[in-house]
């Protein structure tokens, strides 16, 4: 059975491997490490890291000791600005439909998906990666979790 509520994969990836990377005591994560972690197969996390890594909010070194780490300090880092790497800027959009118009005098919907949206778009915004970080944990000058 469907969901009504629905994330893409990639979305979902992205936002718990963000997590993930964040709260690691190691320098670099690797895909394998990922990948055990969010039950994703490697090859389709590398995709989305390679995104997150084009949206500069991750940096990638190669080699057997590199992977992947943030490329900024977590308290930086939006659930919405993963969110507008992956999918595309957040729009708010009434209809469900994509219609200026409804053909009924009255929407049928009463407006529920917009504030749906409206909601998630006000959770993406509010939430960082900070907020998911055992607070034990520091910031080294080079945005390194140590």
């Amino acid at each position: 059975m469907a969901g009504v509520f629905h994330l893409s994969e990639m979305l979902s990836l992205a936002l718990h491997s963000m997590v993930y990377i964040a709260t690691s005591d190691d320098e670099y994560i690797n895909v394998k490490q990922i990948a055990a972690s969010t039950g994703a197969s490697e090859a389709h996390l590398s995709k989305v890291l390679q995104r997150l890594s084009k949206g500069r909010i991750i940096h990638s070194v190669r080699g057997p000791r590199g992977g992947f780490a943030l490329a900024l300090p977590p308290e930086e880092i939006s659930f919405l600005d993963i969110y507008e790497i992956i999918e595309g800027p957040a729009v708010i959009e009434g209809c469900p439909n994509h219609r200026k118009a409804c053909p009924f005098n009255n929407c049928i919907f009463k407006g529920i998906p917009e504030k749906m949206n409206r909601q998630f778009l006000d959770y993406l915004k509010q939430h960082r990666l900070s907020d998911f970080i055992d607070s034990r944990k520091k910031i080294s000058p080079d945005h390194q979790v140590v």
